[in-house]
C-alpha cells in the first residue's frame, strides 16, 4: 500500500533499462529484486541521456566500483549516511 508521487526527474529502472513510468513502478521494483538487473545498459541508457555524475546511495561501494569499470570518467559520489549526505550537498554549491 505505497503510493508514489510524481517523479521529479527521470528514474531509469535496472529490470528493463529504460525509463520507469510511475504506474508500473511497483511491479518493477518488485521484479527487480527477484531478477537479473541490466546494470550495464541502465548506465547507457543514462549516459544516452546526458548524465555524467551518478549518486550510490547505500552502505558499500560495490555499484561505484561497477561503474568506474564501465566509464573511467564518470562522476561518482556516495552517501551512507546524513553525514556522507551533508558533505555532497555542500560541495555542489
Amino acid at each position: 500500500n505505497v503510493n508514489f508521487s510524481d517523479f521529479k526527474v527521470p528514474l531509469v529502472g535496472n529490470t528493463e533499462a529504460s525509463v520507469m513510468e510511475k504506474e508500473r513502478i511497483k511491479e518493477l521494483l518488485t521484479r527487480q529484486v527477484m531478477e537479473p538487473v541490466r546494470f550495464y545498459d541502465s548506465i547507457a541508457r543514462m549516459q544516452e541521456a546526458g548524465v555524467t555524475e551518478f549518486i550510490e546511495i547505500g552502505p558499500g561501494k560495490v555499484l561505484s566500483g561497477f561503474l568506474k569499470k564501465i566509464d573511467k570518467s564518470a562522476k561518482v559520489a556516495h552517501v551512507e549516511d546524513v553525514r556522507s549526505l551533508s558533505t555532497l550537498l555542500e560541495n555542489k554549491e
